[in-house]
């Protein structure tokens, strides 16, 4: 009698090869990631790999729903996965991915009535899906988190519908934004949820969502009230979830759990840019300031929480662990000196200095990728490795 091979769920080593939808969506969405890349380095004005006034028009829609919405939506269809009957869930990625295809692919300008319906169709389906996954959760699993992502999600879909009615992408910046912002919330309710369960904390960051959401329409119907009113229920919602977050502890820790916990308070702290520009000086529709509010939320946020987030999320979507490197600091160094330059540059209205701190920004998100998909290759290896040892080791136990 042999003994088996040990099993990957007992190790912790996640094993096995990734589906081929999977990996087709995964194509899709590093598509979008480096044509959004190489769109923002066209509207820095600097060399950029492919040249074309429709793409740099495209930058932000195809970063937030293309790249990172799309990520998301996979992510969330493959923890679906374990539940009877929920193979439509990867119907959402993969319209999303659809949507980012068609937007790099089509010939006809965004500012033509229908130069925004295939793509914006796509998105839109992608969207109702994304909702009705976390509708799906929300039956089997009633939480404050599943909530919060719940109204991401709407907020998503307001944003993208807007976005192909034709509305002009300064006016409805803030819905994307509020997608990823209410996304990350409800996923830091989830995975540190002993941090945030206290009698009145998680009800609080609810009605801080909601808030968030009523500021959103507010910002559509009346521009004057509703800007100030959304950086205030920005920034309360940041200054509530960072102050309760478990990373204030885990960045006095070693390694990845270390690295973490920076990443994330740094998003929280750059988060606050934009919700004190909007209680200031209101809505900002053009200029360095639109700059500056826009990069510091979804670079200085999102990108934060993303590149935080990445060793948990990746291995479950990839099925390859993602290894601690001293590398990953690099990276999130990178990112926030180019942040902070550009910044600086928007403050000083520095043309060279701001072109210099978008570049910077757009090389620290290429490194991020190409130095994921690095170690995952090399974490991939390691654990083939380390299961044919051990099955090696079991067997000669047995014969002996």
């Amino acid at each position: 009698m042999t003994k088996s091979r040990p099993d990957a769920r007992a190790t912790g080593v996640p094993t096995g090869h990734v589906p081929r939808g999977r990996l087709a969506v995964l194509a899709l969405v590093l598509v979008a990631a480096l044509s959004g890349l190489d769109a923002a380095l066209l509207r820095l004005g600097v060399t950029a790999p492919v040249r074309s006034d429709s793409l740099a028009s495209s930058h932000g829609i195809l970063m937030i729903y293309g790249f990172l919405g799309t990520a998301i939506m996979l992510e969330r269809a493959v923890a679906l996965q374990s539940r009877p009957r929920s193979g439509w869930a990867y119907a959402a990625p993969a319209a999303g991915g659809l949507g980012a295809l068609l937007l790099v692919a089509r010939s006809t300008p965004l500012h033509v009535p229908w130069g925004r319906a295939l793509p914006g169709g796509a998105w839109v389906a992608s969207m109702v899906l994304f909702v009705a996954i976390y509708l799906t959760v929300w039956r089997r699993q009633q939480s404050v988190a599943v909530l919060v992502q719940l109204l991401g999600a709407a907020a998503g879909l307001g944003g993208v519908a807007l976005w192909a009615r034709g509305y002009e992408v300064a006016t409805i910046v803030p819905w994307w934004a509020s997608l990823m912002v209410l996304t990350i919330v409800g996923e830091r309710l989830e995975l540190a949820r002993v941090a945030f369960m206290t009698s009145a904390t998680e009800p609080r960051i609810l009605a801080e969502s909601c808030l968030l959401l009523v500021a959103l329409v507010a910002t559509v119907v009346t521009p004057t009230w509703g800007y100030p009113l959304l950086g205030l229920a920005l920034g309360v919602l940041m200054v509530d979830v960072g102050l309760h977050d478990v990373a204030r502890r885990t960045v006095r820790s070693r390694g990845l759990t270390r690295f973490m916990g920076a990443c994330m308070l740094a998003g929280y702290v750059w988060a606050m840019v934009p919700a004190l520009v909007w209680m200031v000086h209101g809505r900002v529709f053009s200029g360095f300031g639109y700059d500056a509010v826009v990069h510091a939320l979804t670079i200085g946020f999102v990108m934060s929480m993303v590149v935080a987030h990445a060793p948990v999320i990746v291995p479950a979507v990839a099925r390859r662990p993602l290894p601690y490197h001293p590398v990953m600091w690099a990276v999130w160094g990178m990112l926030h000196v180019g942040l902070a330059i550009r910044l600086v540059a928007d403050a000083r209205t520095s043309v060279g200095a701001w072109q210099l701190g978008g570049s910077l920004s757009v090389v620290a998100l290429l490194a991020f990728l190409g130095s994921t998909v690095a170690l995952v290759t090399v974490g991939g290896r390691r654990a083939r490795v380390s299961a044919r040892t051990d099955a090696a080791d079991d067997d000669r136990e047995v014969v002996a």
